[in-house]
Protein backbone atom coordinates (compact mmCIF):
# COMPACT_ATOMS: atom_id res chain seq x y z
CA UNK A 1 0.00 0.00 0.00
CA UNK A 2 1.48 3.47 -1.19
CA UNK A 3 1.28 6.23 1.07
CA UNK A 4 -0.43 8.43 -1.99
CA UNK A 5 -3.47 5.42 -2.56
CA UNK A 6 -4.19 6.02 1.13
CA UNK A 7 -4.02 9.55 1.14
CA UNK A 8 -6.12 10.31 -2.39
CA UNK A 9 -8.44 7.48 -0.55
CA UNK A 10 -8.86 9.00 2.44
CA UNK A 11 -9.24 12.61 0.38
CA UNK A 12 -12.07 10.78 -1.33
CA UNK A 13 -13.70 9.51 1.77
CA UNK A 14 -13.99 13.02 3.05
CA UNK A 15 -15.45 14.20 -0.09
CA UNK A 16 -18.17 11.89 -0.60
CA UNK A 17 -19.18 12.13 3.26
CA UNK A 18 -19.49 15.79 2.82
CA UNK A 19 -21.32 15.08 -0.13
CA UNK A 20 -23.95 12.67 1.58
CA UNK A 21 -24.33 15.39 4.58
CA UNK A 22 -25.20 17.81 2.22
CA UNK A 23 -27.12 15.41 0.26
CA UNK A 24 -29.22 14.49 3.22
CA UNK A 25 -29.79 17.69 4.29
CA UNK A 26 -31.28 19.17 1.23
CA UNK A 27 -33.39 15.75 0.90
CA UNK A 28 -34.82 16.39 4.72
CA UNK A 29 -35.54 20.20 4.61
CA UNK A 30 -37.44 19.39 1.13
CA UNK A 31 -39.44 16.37 3.06
CA UNK A 32 -40.54 19.31 5.41
CA UNK A 33 -41.58 21.80 2.75
CA UNK A 34 -43.17 19.26 0.56
CA UNK A 35 -44.48 16.09 2.34
CA UNK A 36 -45.16 13.26 0.38
CA UNK A 37 -47.10 14.35 -2.04
CA UNK A 38 -44.85 14.32 -4.75
CA UNK A 39 -43.11 11.86 -6.90
CA UNK A 40 -39.23 10.85 -6.68
CA UNK A 41 -38.71 12.79 -9.95
CA UNK A 42 -40.48 15.64 -8.21
CA UNK A 43 -38.68 15.65 -5.64
CA UNK A 44 -35.61 14.88 -7.10
CA UNK A 45 -35.83 18.08 -9.96
CA UNK A 46 -36.82 20.13 -6.95
CA UNK A 47 -33.96 19.40 -5.31
CA UNK A 48 -31.68 20.37 -8.15
CA UNK A 49 -32.16 24.22 -7.14
CA UNK A 50 -31.19 23.63 -3.77
CA UNK A 51 -27.76 24.95 -2.99
CA UNK A 52 -26.84 22.36 -0.09
CA UNK A 53 -28.22 19.77 -2.72
CA UNK A 54 -25.86 21.25 -5.64
CA UNK A 55 -22.79 21.36 -3.14
CA UNK A 56 -23.54 17.65 -2.57
CA UNK A 57 -23.43 16.66 -6.25
CA UNK A 58 -19.94 18.80 -6.74
CA UNK A 59 -18.35 16.97 -4.21
CA UNK A 60 -19.80 13.47 -5.53
CA UNK A 61 -17.63 14.90 -8.75
CA UNK A 62 -14.64 15.70 -6.55
CA UNK A 63 -14.84 11.69 -4.87
CA UNK A 64 -15.04 10.37 -8.40
CA UNK A 65 -11.72 12.02 -9.26
CA UNK A 66 -10.26 11.17 -6.01
CA UNK A 67 -11.10 7.41 -6.33
CA UNK A 68 -9.95 7.36 -9.74
CA UNK A 69 -6.56 8.79 -8.97
CA UNK A 70 -6.42 6.47 -6.26
CA UNK A 71 -7.60 3.62 -8.04
CA UNK A 72 -4.99 4.39 -10.82
CA UNK A 73 -2.00 3.73 -8.38
CA UNK A 74 -3.20 1.48 -5.95
CA UNK A 75 -5.83 -2.15 -5.55
CA UNK A 76 -9.41 -1.44 -5.56
CA UNK A 77 -9.08 -4.14 -2.02
CA UNK A 78 -7.22 -1.06 -0.82
CA UNK A 79 -9.20 1.84 -1.87
CA UNK A 80 -12.49 0.94 -1.23
CA UNK A 81 -11.94 -0.35 2.22
CA UNK A 82 -10.70 2.97 3.01
CA UNK A 83 -13.34 4.54 1.65
CA UNK A 84 -15.03 2.89 5.13
CA UNK A 85 -13.68 5.81 6.61
CA UNK A 86 -16.63 7.52 4.95
CA UNK A 87 -18.57 6.94 8.01
CA UNK A 88 -16.26 8.41 10.44
CA UNK A 89 -16.02 12.17 8.38
CA UNK A 90 -20.03 11.97 7.59
CA UNK A 91 -20.66 11.68 12.17
CA UNK A 92 -17.58 14.82 11.70
CA UNK A 93 -18.88 16.82 8.89
CA UNK A 94 -22.85 16.05 9.95
CA UNK A 95 -22.08 16.85 13.92
CA UNK A 96 -20.88 20.20 12.42
CA UNK A 97 -23.86 21.06 9.68
CA UNK A 98 -26.56 19.38 12.55
CA UNK A 99 -24.79 21.07 15.36
CA UNK A 100 -25.42 17.76 17.11
CA UNK A 101 -21.76 16.91 18.28
CA UNK A 102 -20.84 13.13 19.12
CA UNK A 103 -21.55 11.92 22.49
CA UNK A 104 -18.85 8.79 24.35
CA UNK A 105 -20.51 6.30 22.83
CA UNK A 106 -20.01 7.90 19.29
CA UNK A 107 -16.41 8.11 19.67
CA UNK A 108 -15.99 4.02 20.78
CA UNK A 109 -17.32 3.33 17.86
CA UNK A 110 -15.49 5.59 15.74
CA UNK A 111 -12.19 4.09 17.39
CA UNK A 112 -13.53 0.19 16.68
CA UNK A 113 -14.29 1.33 12.97
CA UNK A 114 -11.04 2.86 12.39
CA UNK A 115 -8.82 -0.38 14.54
CA UNK A 116 -10.54 -2.85 12.84
CA UNK A 117 -10.26 -1.33 9.33
CA UNK A 118 -6.09 -1.06 10.28
CA UNK A 119 -6.16 -4.22 11.15
CA UNK A 120 -7.94 -6.05 8.53
CA UNK A 121 -6.12 -4.03 5.70
CA UNK A 122 -2.66 -4.18 7.76
CA UNK A 123 -3.07 -8.45 8.01
CA UNK A 124 -4.48 -9.12 4.35
CA UNK A 125 -1.90 -6.50 2.53
CA UNK A 126 -4.04 -6.65 -0.47
CA UNK A 127 -1.85 -7.48 -3.96
CA UNK A 128 -2.31 -5.06 -6.55
CA UNK A 129 -3.83 -7.64 -9.18
CA UNK A 130 -3.94 -6.57 -13.37
CA UNK A 131 -4.84 -3.30 -14.30
CA UNK A 132 -7.53 -4.99 -16.21
CA UNK A 133 -9.48 -7.45 -16.23
CA UNK A 134 -9.27 -10.59 -18.32
CA UNK A 135 -11.46 -10.76 -21.32
CA UNK A 136 -15.16 -12.04 -20.64
CA UNK A 137 -15.14 -11.81 -16.59
CA UNK A 138 -16.63 -8.35 -16.93
CA UNK A 139 -19.87 -10.13 -18.79
CA UNK A 140 -20.73 -11.95 -15.75
CA UNK A 141 -19.51 -9.47 -12.66
CA UNK A 142 -22.26 -7.06 -14.81
CA UNK A 143 -25.38 -9.81 -14.37
CA UNK A 144 -24.20 -10.48 -11.10
CA UNK A 145 -24.41 -6.46 -10.09
CA UNK A 146 -27.51 -5.75 -11.66
CA UNK A 147 -29.30 -8.87 -10.54
CA UNK A 148 -28.61 -7.84 -6.94
CA UNK A 149 -28.85 -4.51 -6.94
CA UNK A 150 -32.45 -4.83 -8.90
CA UNK A 151 -33.08 -7.24 -5.86
CA UNK A 152 -32.23 -4.85 -2.93
CA UNK A 153 -34.32 -1.95 -4.54
CA UNK A 154 -36.79 -4.37 -5.09
CA UNK A 155 -37.32 -5.47 -1.79
CA UNK A 156 -36.24 -1.86 -0.70
CA UNK A 157 -39.28 -0.30 -2.37
CA UNK A 158 -41.73 -2.28 -0.09
CA UNK A 159 -40.37 -1.15 2.88
CA UNK A 160 -40.67 2.05 4.83
CA UNK A 161 -38.12 3.90 7.05
CA UNK A 162 -35.48 2.52 8.24
CA UNK A 163 -35.16 -0.93 6.62
CA UNK A 164 -36.08 0.90 2.78
CA UNK A 165 -32.92 3.12 3.36
CA UNK A 166 -30.49 0.14 4.87
CA UNK A 167 -32.08 -1.45 1.88
CA UNK A 168 -31.26 1.36 -1.38
CA UNK A 169 -27.82 2.22 0.47
CA UNK A 170 -26.77 -1.58 0.14
CA UNK A 171 -28.22 -1.44 -3.58
CA UNK A 172 -26.28 1.66 -3.96
CA UNK A 173 -23.14 0.28 -2.07
CA UNK A 174 -23.21 -2.52 -4.76
CA UNK A 175 -23.87 -0.06 -7.46
CA UNK A 176 -20.88 2.35 -6.55
CA UNK A 177 -18.69 -0.95 -6.29
CA UNK A 178 -19.03 -1.77 -9.35
CA UNK A 179 -18.40 1.97 -10.56
CA UNK A 180 -15.26 2.02 -8.94
CA UNK A 181 -13.99 -1.62 -10.40
CA UNK A 182 -15.10 0.41 -14.39
CA UNK A 183 -12.90 3.19 -12.81
CA UNK A 184 -9.70 1.22 -12.56
CA UNK A 185 -10.92 -0.97 -15.77
CA UNK A 186 -10.50 2.62 -17.36
CA UNK A 187 -7.50 3.46 -15.70
CA UNK A 188 -6.35 0.14 -16.90
CA UNK A 189 -6.52 1.15 -20.04
CA UNK A 190 -5.97 4.97 -20.42
CA UNK A 191 -2.01 3.32 -21.62
CA UNK A 192 -3.77 2.90 -25.19
CA UNK A 193 -4.57 7.21 -25.10
CA UNK A 194 -7.70 8.40 -24.61
CA UNK A 195 -9.00 8.22 -27.96
CA UNK A 196 -8.67 4.35 -27.91
CA UNK A 197 -10.27 3.86 -24.08
CA UNK A 198 -13.12 6.75 -25.34
CA UNK A 199 -13.53 4.23 -28.09
CA UNK A 200 -14.50 1.32 -25.96
CA UNK A 201 -17.34 0.48 -23.78
CA UNK A 202 -15.78 0.90 -20.14
CA UNK A 203 -15.75 4.64 -19.84
CA UNK A 204 -20.00 4.86 -20.90
CA UNK A 205 -20.78 1.61 -18.54
CA UNK A 206 -18.93 3.55 -16.19
CA UNK A 207 -21.30 6.47 -16.26
CA UNK A 208 -24.50 4.23 -16.83
CA UNK A 209 -23.84 2.47 -13.12
CA UNK A 210 -22.83 5.59 -11.56
CA UNK A 211 -25.80 7.61 -12.46
CA UNK A 212 -27.98 4.43 -11.42
CA UNK A 213 -25.76 4.40 -7.76
CA UNK A 214 -26.15 7.61 -7.70
CA UNK A 215 -30.50 7.82 -7.81
CA UNK A 216 -30.29 4.59 -5.52
CA UNK A 217 -28.29 6.97 -3.13
CA UNK A 218 -30.77 9.52 -3.33
CA UNK A 219 -33.66 7.27 -2.87
CA UNK A 220 -31.81 6.20 0.68
CA UNK A 221 -31.57 9.66 1.10
CA UNK A 222 -35.22 10.39 1.37
CA UNK A 223 -36.64 6.95 2.60
CA UNK A 224 -34.23 7.61 6.40
CA UNK A 225 -31.56 9.18 8.19
CA UNK A 226 -28.21 8.58 7.24
CA UNK A 227 -27.86 6.62 10.64
CA UNK A 228 -29.94 4.13 8.48
CA UNK A 229 -28.49 4.43 5.25
CA UNK A 230 -24.78 4.58 5.65
CA UNK A 231 -23.04 2.20 7.13
CA UNK A 232 -24.66 -0.02 4.13
CA UNK A 233 -23.26 1.88 1.81
CA UNK A 234 -19.94 2.18 3.03
CA UNK A 235 -19.39 -1.44 4.13
CA UNK A 236 -21.32 -2.80 1.31
CA UNK A 237 -18.83 -0.54 -1.23
CA UNK A 238 -16.18 -1.81 0.45
CA UNK A 239 -17.26 -5.41 0.35
CA UNK A 240 -18.57 -5.33 -3.54
CA UNK A 241 -15.03 -3.89 -4.05
CA UNK A 242 -13.13 -6.61 -2.55
CA UNK A 243 -15.32 -9.49 -4.15
CA UNK A 244 -14.94 -7.57 -7.50
CA UNK A 245 -10.78 -6.87 -7.04
CA UNK A 246 -10.34 -10.90 -6.44
CA UNK A 247 -12.40 -11.95 -9.45
CA UNK A 248 -12.05 -9.36 -12.01
CA UNK A 249 -8.10 -7.99 -11.39
CA UNK A 250 -6.66 -10.84 -9.61
CA UNK A 251 -6.11 -9.09 -6.41
CA UNK A 252 -5.73 -11.39 -3.82
CA UNK A 253 -5.36 -10.98 0.47
CA UNK A 254 -3.12 -12.57 2.38
CA UNK A 255 -4.80 -16.18 4.00
CA UNK A 256 -2.89 -18.81 6.05
CA UNK A 257 -2.57 -17.56 10.13
CA UNK A 258 -3.78 -14.23 9.01
CA UNK A 259 -7.46 -15.28 8.27
CA UNK A 260 -7.89 -14.31 12.35
CA UNK A 261 -7.02 -10.77 12.54
CA UNK A 262 -8.53 -10.31 9.45
CA UNK A 263 -11.70 -11.91 10.71
CA UNK A 264 -11.11 -9.82 14.44
CA UNK A 265 -10.92 -6.17 12.08
CA UNK A 266 -14.50 -7.30 9.66
CA UNK A 267 -15.77 -8.10 13.31
CA UNK A 268 -14.48 -4.34 14.71
CA UNK A 269 -15.75 -2.24 11.44
CA UNK A 270 -19.02 -4.18 11.94
CA UNK A 271 -19.66 -3.33 15.71
CA UNK A 272 -18.90 0.02 14.69
CA UNK A 273 -20.78 0.53 12.43
CA UNK A 274 -24.12 -0.76 14.00
CA UNK A 275 -22.57 1.37 17.15
CA UNK A 276 -22.76 4.71 14.91
CA UNK A 277 -26.00 3.29 13.81
CA UNK A 278 -27.40 3.68 17.25
CA UNK A 279 -25.30 5.59 18.77
CA UNK A 280 -27.93 8.74 20.57
CA UNK A 281 -25.69 11.32 18.32
CA UNK A 282 -26.93 10.20 15.32
CA UNK A 283 -30.42 8.79 16.50
CA UNK A 284 -33.94 10.13 15.35
CA UNK A 285 -33.60 14.02 14.72
CA UNK A 286 -29.70 13.91 14.04
CA UNK A 287 -29.91 14.80 10.61
CA UNK A 288 -32.89 16.78 10.18
CA UNK A 289 -34.02 19.23 13.10
CA UNK A 290 -31.33 22.03 11.22
CA UNK A 291 -33.06 21.33 8.05
CA UNK A 292 -37.24 22.10 9.41
CA UNK A 293 -35.80 25.54 9.40
CA UNK A 294 -36.27 27.90 6.52
CA UNK A 295 -34.82 30.93 7.12
CA UNK A 296 -33.26 32.50 10.66
CA UNK A 297 -36.22 32.19 12.74
CA UNK A 298 -38.62 30.83 11.05
CA UNK A 299 -39.79 26.87 10.87
CA UNK A 300 -42.14 25.33 8.06
CA UNK A 301 -43.77 22.19 8.17
CA UNK A 302 -44.55 19.65 11.21
CA UNK A 303 -41.85 19.72 14.13
CA UNK A 304 -40.21 16.11 14.00
CA UNK A 305 -40.37 13.57 16.91
CA UNK A 306 -37.39 14.31 19.01
CA UNK A 307 -36.23 17.53 17.85
CA UNK A 308 -35.50 20.20 20.77
CA UNK A 309 -36.28 23.68 20.29
CA UNK A 310 -33.31 24.98 19.79
CA UNK A 311 -34.71 28.77 20.11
Amino acid sequence: MSVLTIVLALFAALSNAAASVLQRRAAAQDEDRAGARHTALHSLLRLTRDRYWVGGAALLALTTALQAAALAVGSLAVVQPLMATELLFTLMVGSLVFHHPPDRRTWLSFAALAVGLALFLGSATPAPGRGTAEEGRWIWAGLGLLVLMTALAAVGSLLRGAPRAALFGSASAVGFGGTAALLKEVTGRLPQGVGAVLAQWPPYATAVVGVASFLLLQSALRAGTLAASQPALTLGDALTSVALGWGLFGEEIALGVRVLPELVGVALIGLGSVGLARAPSVHGAWDTAPAARDGPGRRTGKRRRGERDES
